[in-house]
């Protein structure tokens, strides 16, 4: 595989609603990440991917764009957004945005117009159908529950679709004019200077064109819209035009979140005939939840969730390029999710950033997942911002289950979990405001804040600085190009090797709380050890280490 620059990059996603606040108002915004880019470059990351900042009803936080060319007020002016680029590039940093095409904000001024008169060209912008007899047109469950289908206000039986959220209408890519409209304002970001995109949901563009009812799978009498509108077959089509019109006209990395692809079509996405230069892989990260369902938990096992992991590896690896992740704007934090034995959180979260930092493909860093943050735990459901919470509660409610048990999958599974404000220190509010944020804070703040990691050489963070310069800079070819080789020594311990012009590194990561053994006698030296001490053939509960093997 030819090396190519987006290889070298550490990435950190940025929430910026709840990365630092520089005015006091209770909501993060972007001179707030200007304000820590010192941080970041400190930490060692190369890029940033900043999720949605343009102009919104923020009815999914952003990912309901009503602008695509406009900054949301509350997070600063398009100028703001400028000197982002121009500090950031100033401290060798490069900068991705979301992209979020799939659907737009139903106060976009397209579909406002599409409502307003149904002659409209921007009518066809937009997925509307007649209802059958007297139902909407089909039995579709959306993601965030309900229908995908919503009446249109003073028309006799017409709906138009969603797949997410009611005010998030889905954009119909069958239009040529839509796509040749969205490909211009792509370019015209691109024109700013921006390295990329993290291009969302993107594998929902094609619908099923059929339109039919499927087989109800719940109480509410619906069925997932997963298996009419994600992966659709033809959606190469889509893929093949948008890289064309756009990526391929510049020197840039794209990443897509394309969850449920299988691996027989990720040539789709990625590799010398895939639209994006990477992707990310759901298949091994949603390993605790089934058809993402927070009600329908799995009992996984460290076993499966290895091999998760080196299937996600070797398949990849033979097409082209991954951007590996434990956490991001939608996932649990990783140590509540990964990490059985709360007593080994500290020490378990070193684990995780062992296994993930060094495998191939580009890292993705959450924000605060190098301080080994935790999920909140929440009263009620209206302590949850999020709306998916709150459809997921209520479809738990209807599957079965009580409010207590619905209460707990939201705090063990919500999004708000990772949307919480980042704690610079330990004062009130985490020095992320002096105002009270828009969403809690999560507990215990206080003992896992940037301030005080900083100052102590054996913090999380510390810990995470050291594995980036390893991997970036000490052993910078082989952990960045080598081959990935699965090392099944024991069922406990995910373990692989990374592998690289007849030089060898294994990466060993018990993720139990017993001692493991294992057997590995080509062992030259130790590069990193997570805890103060190392018997060959033997991983303490949740120790990692990196070996350098003998050639």
């Amino acid at each position: 595989m030819n090396k190519q620059w987006w290889m070298d990059e550490i990435v950190y996603q940025i929430y910026p609603k709840s990365f630092h606040d520089s005015n006091h108002d209770g909501i993060g915004d972007i001179p707030g990440i200007i304000e820590k880019l010192d941080y970041l470059k400190d930490l060692g990351v190369t890029m940033l991917w900043i999720c949605p900042v343009y102009n919104s009803p923020m009815d999914d936080n952003g990912y309901d764009i009503s602008d695509y060319e406009d900054i949301y007020p509350a997070f600063g002016t398009m100028d703001d957004m400028n000197k982002l680029f121009e500090k950031a590039q100033e401290k060798g940093i490069k900068i991705i945005m979301d992209l979020v095409i799939n659907h737009t904000s139903d106060e976009h001024p397209w579909f406002q117009e599409a409502l307003a008169n149904p002659d409209s060209p921007y009518r066809q912008y937009y997925i509307f159908k007649e209802g059958k007899n007297g139902n909407p047109p089909t039995n579709w469950r959306s993601v965030f529950g309900g229908s995908v289908w919503q009446k249109v206000p003073n028309e006799d039986n017409m709906y138009y679709f969603h797949a997410f959220s009611k005010k998030q209408p889905d954009l119909n890519w069958e239009n040529p004019q839509m796509r040749h409209d969205i490909y211009e304002m792509i370019n015209r970001w691109f024109d700013k200077g921006i390295s990329g995109f993290r291009v969302d949901a993107i594998n929902f563009i094609k619908k099923d064109q059929r339109f039919e009812d499927g087989i109800p799978d719940g109480a509410d009498g619906l069925v997932s819209c997963f298996d009419y509108c994600r992966n659709i077959q033809g959606i190469d089509k889509f893929y093949d035009e948008l890289k064309k019109e756009t990526f391929a006209k510049h020197d840039c990395m794209t990443v897509s979140e394309a969850v449920g692809v299988g691996y027989d079509r990720i040539d789709e996405c990625i590799g010398d005939k895939g639209c994006f230069t990477m992707m990310f892989d759901f298949n091994y990260t949603n390993i605790d939840v089934i058809n993402e369902d927070y009600f329908r938990p799995t009992n996984w096992t460290i076993k499966e969730y290895r091999d998760a992991i080196y299937l996600s590896q070797e398949e990849i690896q033979k097409i082209g390029w991954s951007a590996p992740f434990l956490e991001n704007h939608d996932q649990p934090r990783s140590i509540n999710k990964l990490i059985k034995d709360p007593q080994y959180y500290q020490l378990g979260a070193k684990t995780l950033a062992t296994m993930f930092l060094m495998l191939r493909g580009t890292p993705f860093i959450y924000q605060g997942q190098e301080l080994g943050m935790l999920n909140f735990h929440r009263q009620s459901v209206e302590e949850f911002d999020d709306l998916n919470a709150h459809s997921q509660y209520h479809r738990a409610i209807e599957e079965g289950f009580d409010e207590k048990q619905a209460l707990a999958f939201l705090n063990q599974r919500s999004r708000d979990n990772a949307r919480t404000p980042m704690p610079w220190n330990k004062e009130q509010y985490g020095g992320f405001s002096t105002h009270q944020p828009w969403i809690e804070m999560t507990d215990g703040y206080e003992t896992f804040n940037a301030q005080d990691q900083i100052t102590d050489p054996d913090s999380i963070l510390e810990y995470y600085k050291r594995l980036i310069n390893i991997r970036k800079n000490q052993y910078h070819d082989i952990l960045t190009y080598g081959e990935f080789i699965s090392l099944p020594l024991n069922d406990h311990i995910v373990s692989y090797i990374r592998a690289y012009e007849n030089k060898k590194i294994a990466i060993l990561c018990n993720l139990s709380s017993s001692n493991q053994t294992y057997e590995l006698d080509n062992i030259d030296h130790v590069i990193c050890n997570n805890i103060h001490d190392y018997t060959p053939g033997l991983l303490k509960p949740y120790q990692a280490l990196i070996l350098y093997l003998k050639k």
